[in-house]
């Protein structure tokens, strides 16, 4: 199986208590997260690593407090889950450079990843066979995210332990939703194999 690994909104305003978004406990995942994408590096693996970038006025600040506003040290992602060799895809529809890219770092300004249109054509680009996810926030963007990669009817794995959620109710929801559809659940330590 060749898949593509997608490490979901893993960014400092969610992962540490400073953060404006701060996703309690978020902060102990990223030992985890280094691992996995290093693991993909290490192994030819595809890594998509998404990332909100929002404007100062994001219509989505109607809903949520102001968060990873581009340009802003909320909005990067932690230097131990950083790969050497990175490539953009930015919010606004064009086409990205993404050969010879460890870790694709792609934009989006909604929860939803797929409301992006690049997200498409990235997928066409990647032609994975399979799906390895994970990241923040269980029942938000990693769920979309999940959903969205099981509807391409290609197998899906969600990595639960490095994964984390604002609410265990609504994540226990998620995950139901997720292996109803298709979707698998695995570990660090079964990814990494």
């Amino acid at each position: 199986m060749k898949p593509a690994f997608f490490d979901i909104d893993t960014q400092i305003d969610f992962l540490y208590p400073a953060g404006a978004l701060y996703v309690p406990g978020a902060e102990r995942l990223i030992p985890a997260l280094s691992r996995l994408n290093r693991y993909a590096a290490a192994h030819g693996i595809p890594l998509v690593s998404s990332t909100c970038s929002h404007a100062e006025d994001d219509p989505e600040f109607r809903d949520w407090p102001p968060h990873c506003i581009a340009g802003t040290v909320g909005q990067l992602k932690p230097a131990q889950t950083l790969l050497e060799k990175r490539a953009i895809i930015g919010v606004a529809p064009s086409e990205y450079a993404i050969d010879g890219a460890q870790q694709i770092l792609f934009e989006k300004n909604q929860l939803d990843i797929t409301s992006s249109p690049n997200f498409q054509p990235l997928l066409n680009s990647l032609t994975a066979d399979g799906y390895v996810v994970y990241g923040v926030v269980t029942e938000y963007c990693v769920r979309f995210a999940a959903l969205a990669l099981l509807a391409t009817g290609r197998p899906v794995s969600l990595v639960t332990d490095a994964i984390q959620t604002l609410s265990a109710e609504a994540s226990k929801n998620t995950i139901r939703d997720f292996t109803a559809r298709g979707g698998r659940l695995t570990t660090i330590a079964e990814v990494s194999l």
